[in-house]
């Protein structure tokens, strides 16, 4: 498959930014991302250095066989997947700036799972045979982002992943879970005591213990998302920044995608848009994710003695048991980079009390780092689904309409996986694809009617306000 009409010249730069960053962005209520908005200004983009070369913003009409909207993970390895294993260039259409999305704002934590369910959830929700299945998809798909990155410079740090009891009433459940895994999935997931923990591992103070898996890989966010992008081109795909789809027409079978700079006609459309989806982009999509905010803060450089101090020796990734959990870790470069959530709108998301939060937070795990500088601050939305699990999917066989979406926060490594999956879609292989998660839609929120989701949808974040004010009190006081 080849494209016929491309527009754009191949540069030897990124296209520039033509619009600041809007750090009030809000998906449920902005009908697109933006035009050409310069990036977040996150520790990733910082520290990546110069975004790589791309095709320029569509200027003219386009007739093309594969669209990507989002120049994400997703979209960037379904790119890769798409030319690499079926012989199709895709085109990418982005709204900002390449990678500009969740893909530059996340914490840089591979982990080995999909959406936000535990394996004993699977278990309950598609019983036994089905949950070994899905665990296997995890299991490759860790693979298939190892492999992805054995050449981009992202700075990987391997070990694992250490998930701490913030609590002592948690252990039971840390212990019946690794348990589980250890048996019934063949993972190796050991169980640590909270002495262990602090000595050997790191000296948060709130560590009750903690269950360690063996697979688990801290990346460098910017480096990888920069590093996906120069192996899709060099692949052929085209990728066109300041490239909005700002109205969507499907006549006969083909999608016309209205940019401020030319229509793009295409034959196949993949979605990848995580948590910057706003409500217009296609009605199928409409009120199917709950977007939420994510804080991060990065630290300066740590002295050997303030690390001794809170005695981080391991660079593995770690998370904490919370419902409203904190990821963090240690950096390459000796600083602390934690996360946790922010604010409900994204009009509330700049307000300082979210970073001071965070900071707080940050003092609490480790006393011995207050009054160290805060370097990089930032937050982000997240694409949650209904039911806590990511779909990647046709979601009308009429229709050469696919998305990938709803990773809950763990779509750093299961992204190249999903990538790997939606190219698979477009390809025309998806029916091969037997899981849950591959063959059902996004669900609207434990509503049976569309028309139903129609007019509760609006009121979705009062109950997202009192659902975090009941995350904090099972979390920190029940």
């Amino acid at each position: 498959m080849e494209t016929t009409a491309q527009a754009g010249v191949e540069g030897e730069r990124s296209t520039a930014p033509s619009q600041p960053y809007d750090p009030a962005y809000d998906p449920l209520k902005s009908a697109t991302p933006g035009q050409g908005r310069e990036y977040a200004p996150t520790y990733w983009i910082g520290t990546a250095g110069e975004p790589p070369a791309d095709d320029g913003p569509v200027t003219q009409n386009m007739d093309v066989d594969v669209v990507i909207i989002g120049s994400g993970f997703t979209g960037l390895t379904a790119a890769i997947f798409l030319a690499q294993e079926h012989g199709i260039k895709a085109t990418v259409l982005e709204a900002n700036r390449a990678s500009w999305g969740c893909s530059t704002r996340n914490g840089g934590q591979a982990q080995c799972a999909s959406g936000r369910l535990k394996r004993s959830q699977w278990i309950e929700r598609w019983g036994k045979e089905t949950a070994l299945r899905m665990h296997a998809e995890c299991v490759a798909g860790m693979q298939t982002f190892k492999e992805l990155i054995q050449d981009i410079d992202c700075e990987p740090q391997h070990g694992g992943h250490l998930y701490l009891a913030h609590r002592d009433k948690v252990m039971p459940t840390l212990e019946k879970e690794a348990k589980l895994l250890r048996e019934t999935f063949d993972y190796d997931a050991r169980i640590l005591d909270g002495e262990t923990v602090k000595r050997d591992w790191v000296g948060d103070t709130e560590a009750a213990g903690a269950m360690h898996e063996p697979e688990g890989i801290g990346v460098h966010a910017g480096k990888l998302a920069f590093g996906y992008h120069r192996k899709a081109r060099a692949l052929g795909a085209k990728i066109h920044p300041s490239s909005p789809v700002q109205g969507w027409e499907t006549r006969n079978g083909v999608h016309y995608l209205k940019t401020p700079g030319g229509t793009v006609k295409a034959r196949a459309v993949g979605i990848a848009t995580g948590g910057y989806t706003s409500q217009s982009l296609h009605p199928e999509l409409k009120n199917r994710l709950l977007p939420i905010l994510s804080n991060s803060i990065v630290t300066r450089p740590l002295t050997e003695q303030e690390l001794d101090a809170c005695n981080f020796k391991t660079t593995q990734v770690i998370t904490d048991t919370r419902v409203l959990r904190h990821y963090y870790r240690r950096l390459p470069d000796n600083r602390v980079q934690i996360g946790s959530r922010s604010a409900i709108s994204g009009k509330d998301a700049p307000a300082k009390k979210f970073e001071a939060m965070l900071i707080r937070d940050l003092h609490r795990k480790f006393p011995a780092l207050e009054g160290v500088q805060i370097d990089y601050s930032w937050w982000g939305w997240v694409d949650v689904s209904h039911d806590m699990m990511p779909r990647i999917y046709q979601p009308d066989a009429d229709q050469t309409i696919y998305y990938a979406l709803g990773y809950g926060g763990n779509g750093v490594m299961y992204s190249a996986q999903a990538g790997r999956r939606l190219a698979q879609w477009i390809a025309g292989q998806g029916q091969e694809l037997d899981l849950p998660i591959f063959n059902s839609r996004l669900p609207f929120p434990n509503l049976r009617e569309k028309v139903e989701a129609e007019v509760f949808a609006p009121f979705r974040r009062i109950g997202q306000r009192f659902l975090y004010r009941w995350y904090y009190l099972k979390d920190e006081v029940l």
